[in-house]
């Protein structure tokens, strides 16, 4: 009784700190392109604007649906923000200890692991993100296909293919890499692994398809036609990472020191896959072992390359606590050396606690390592959509009152326009806080997400972005920040038919005269 009882306790305290961590760090500070990103497309949804059909868009649509479900439940404000970022957070943390005990960790261990990982996960950019829902649902995938080797059910089969699908309609990578790596892993386990349960792979295949048909009957039923989604979602990001992929950086310390725990909390693994080797296979389980092993390592692999691909803030340091857990199992069961589990239990803590306070505390991963915390502003001065948010940004690290003040201004003169607007902006609650129902063409600018001239879809592009400027008879843009400008005025042919007018540093109106009428 007292087992099942703790068991009970250290769930609900992971669950508790996996939501109340990322809440609190989600109203500490902002980077403005990441952290307003989801909030506008929650905001677009909610009101019927839809993704690939009435704003172009490369990232996944899953974040932009979510938020609107968030906000239609509990309205349009920072705390139904940030919850879906812990709520997601609280889903991998439950999935993790849930993992653990299954493998046969002792409770408390499982515990320690699902603790490290609710802090180093979600808490880093504590606003909805899509890398991180990427990632995210990536890890719960291999969670269940792990367990679907070694326990042959039904569920682990169709979980771990239903969550790959989760992590492609978050955003493509790492997702697509992982569909071909698990396609060939799970081969050879079919092909080495010799018992009476095997059928019971159909159910990744109907996990897959059932995850599928759920984003298509979206689609359906909010008429987004299918070619809009293959051009902005798969074709044209395509091109993105032609060049990125031949102007990857592999250098020792990109690619070896930045991730060096990652590959510390893989080398008590790695003396058990040695020692693995040396035993011949003669039961299942042992190649069940080394299957798992061979997942894992891969799964690392493709996590880092994809994180050297994207060239975020690093956000896959959970993959610390994911690989000491899994390390932790198999020294249990091949050598059971307690030295080799005081080693992974000391590298947990310290890699716990030095990444918590470098990109939780400091908000590393929002650029704001500099940042005086006392500056912040309750944001609650530009909305009370905004209540509680403690501002302070990359942009104005040292004055956060005069960013905000010149944003009151900005969102004064858009409220007093009665005509038809949009705002290309990176702070990305304008149209929320003006209640402006007319939106940008795309879910946001800049040097990726809008294609170059040289792009063979940028003619697709514009066609679209005019189209959706001519359906709502737009005669004024308001460009807000910085360097926006680059990233939208070459749809002009003729800029002779733009008037503009400065409001502020930060705002800029632009008035049309009939440019595309």
């Amino acid at each position: 009784m007292n087992y099942y009882k703790n068991k009970k306790i250290y769930f609900l305290i992971l669950i508790i700190n996996s939501l109340l961590f990322t809440i609190y760090y989600g109203y500490r500070g902002v980077l403005p392109l990441d952290s307003f990103l989801i909030f506008d497309a929650g905001y677009k949804v909610l009101n019927n604007i839809h993704p690939f059909k009435d704003y172009w868009t490369i990232t996944g649509p899953l974040l932009d649906y979510f938020q609107s479900a968030l906000f239609f439940l509990f309205k349009v404000n920072w705390f139904s923000y940030v919850l879906h970022a812990a709520l997601i957070n609280c889903l991998l943390v439950a999935v993790s200890y849930y993992f653990f005990l299954k493998i046969g960790l002792k409770k408390n261990f499982s515990f320690i692991y699902s603790l490290s990982i609710s802090i180093l996960a979600y808490p880093t950019a504590g606003t909805p993100f899509m890398d991180h829902h990427a990632v995210i649902f990536s890890v719960i995938s291999i969670y269940f296909l792990i367990l679907a080797f070694m326990k042959n059910l039904k569920k682990f089969w169709f979980f771990s293919s239903l969550f790959l699908v989760f992590s492609f309609f978050s955003k493509q990578i790492p997702s697509a890499y992982f569909g071909i790596s698990l396609t060939i892993i799970i081969f050879i386990y079919l092909f080495f692994i010799k018992n009476q349960k095997r059928n019971n792979f159909i159910f990744y295949i109907v996990g897959g398809t059932m995850g599928i048909l759920f984003f298509l009957i979206i689609f359906l039923v909010n008429k987004i036609p299918i070619q809009n989604f293959l051009i902005q979602y798969i074709y044209y990001p395509m091109t993105i990472g032609e060049n990125r992929t031949s102007n990857i950086n592999f250098d020792f310390k990109n690619t070896f020191f930045q991730f060096k725990f990652i590959y510390i909390s893989l080398l008590p693994m790695l003396i058990a896959g040695f020692s693995l080797i040396s035993i011949k296979f003669k039961n299942i389980e042992n190649k069940i072992d080394i299957l798992v092993l061979i997942l894992v390592f891969s799964s690392v692999l493709i996590f880092i390359y994809t994180q050297l691909l994207t060239k975020n803030q690093v956000l896959i340091f959970l993959l610390i606590p994911f690989n000491l857990g899994i390390s932790h199992f198999f020294v249990a069961k091949y050598f059971n050396k307690k030295t080799i589990i005081y080693f992974i239990i000391f590298i947990l803590i310290i890699t716990s606690v030095k990444y918590h306070l470098r990109f939780n505390e400091h908000r590393k991963f929002m650029e704001l390592a500099n940042a005086n915390f006392s500056k912040t502003i309750n944001a609650k001065i530009l909305d009370n959509k905004l209540y509680g948010l403690q501002w302070i940004s990359p942009n104005y690290i040292n004055n956060p009152t005069l960013e905000l003040e010149m944003l009151k201004v900005a969102k004064k003169k858009i409220i007093k326009d009665m005509t038809n607007k949009i705002i290309i902006t990176d702070y990305q609650f304008l149209s929320a806080i003006t209640e402006n129902l007319h939106y940008a063409p795309n879910k946001w600018f800049d040097a990726l997400s809008v294609p170059t001239e040289n792009n063979k879809y940028f003619k697709t592009y514009k066609l679209f972005f005019i189209s959706k400027i001519q359906e709502q008879k737009i005669k004024n843009i308001y460009v807000i920040g910085e360097g926006k400008l680059d990233h939208f005025l070459f749809i002009f042919d003729n800029k002779d038919c733009l008037n503009y007018e400065k409001i502020n540093d930060i705002s800029l109106k632009i008035t049309i005269n009939n440019c595309f009428f």
